[in-house]
């Protein structure tokens, strides 16, 4: 009896801790390229602009600007991504839903070759081909799967893609221009707060991947501190060129 609890109770340890997390959501890749955009872009695009020795009006009217433009075309793209890469799946099923209603034999033949060749014995793989083939719904799930590498039922939706792409680069765009919005009139608080903003983007980033969180959010800050120093250079190069 113990060793029955015992295998019970690791079973459903087993269970619960054997989670995987979202990947297909369509949510994630945007929310993290939308920020981390917001931030590089926008960090960039105000020191340039600072960098040619213009007033806190301009430095301020220039992110705001960076930010609406930045955050309509994020989502716009990332809709119009989404959306036509869901479109090439669809008209892809929609194919393998007319050849499993025209041909459902050869279906099952090719469903049954595509276990053969992971290693499943040839008779077995027939019977579990002719087993799994009885629902035309879970034949065209199986074959979308194997064939394709996609899930019908959990399609990235467009919509959810724009949405966390909009609102995840405003916010990554809204940290430079928060101290001048707050009252700053030099630019390294802005300096100061996107880069810190870049830093726990990636160490957050760091939470769903594989990475350190450190490393993630050093590559991050170095990333978006190079880009601030060039945007910077350049702006007072064309600043003192055109004054």
């Amino acid at each position: 009896m113990a060793i029955i609890d015992t295998e019970a109770a690791l079973h459903e340890a087993h269970r619960d801790n054997h989670t995987h997390r979202d990947v297909n959501g369509g949510w994630l890749r945007p929310a993290v390229f939308g920020a981390m955009d917001g931030l590089v872009s926008n960090l960039a695009l105000i020191t340039g602009v600072a960098g040619g020795s213009v007033g806190t009006r301009t430095v301020v009217l220039t992110g705001l600007a960076g930010l609406a433009a930045g955050a309509f075309s994020m989502a716009a793209g990332e809709y119009t991504s989404v959306a036509s890469q869901r479109e090439l799946v669809e008209a892809e099923l929609d194919v393998e839903r007319r050849e499993l209603r025209k041909h459902p034999q050869d279906e099952e033949e090719e469903l049954a070759a595509l276990y053969v060749a992971r290693g499943v014995d040839p008779e077995l793989a027939r019977q579990v081909a002719a087993q799994l083939s009885r629902d035309p719904e879970q034949a065209l799930e199986i074959h979308a799967r194997e064939e394709l590498g996609v899930d019908p039922g959990d399609l990235p939706s467009p919509m959810v893609a724009a949405v966390s792409s909009f609102g995840s680069f405003a916010l990554g765009a809204l940290l430079p221009v928060l101290p001048y919005l707050l009252g700053a009139s030099a630019l390294w608080p802005a300096v100061l707060v996107a880069l810190a903003g870049l830093f726990a983007c990636g160490a957050l980033v760091a939470k769903v991947t594989a990475r350190s969180w450190w490393y993630s959010g050093v590559r991050q800050f170095a990333l978006g501190g190079a880009a601030a120093g060039v945007t910077y250079a350049l702006g007072s190069l064309f600043g003192t060129a055109v004054g």
